[in-house]
């Protein structure tokens, strides 16, 4: 089974971090700060993607921490 992406969003007036392809939520937090924090460390410690969201939804930054070919391919 492959490791889901996490994602910081805007959840019930707070952030939160969820999985790739899910509806649910771990903990909500008050700020986007300490919410980038806990899915940056999640994300590490899993070696996936991180995607931090802007408010609107859109993505505002990815960071990856896992096993990036380089050079990409194409």
């Amino acid at each position: 089974m492959s490791k889901k992406n996490v994602h910081t969003v805007t959840h019930e007036g707070g952030w939160a971090n969820r999985r790739e392809d899910s509806d649910r939520v771990s903990k909500i937090f008050p700020t986007k700060e300490a919410a980038e924090q806990a899915g940056r460390e999640t994300a590490k410690r899993e070696g996936v993607e991180h995607l931090i969201h802007k408010r609107d939804g859109q993505i505002g930054e990815r960071n990856s921490y896992g096993n990036d070919p380089f050079p990409p391919p194409g």
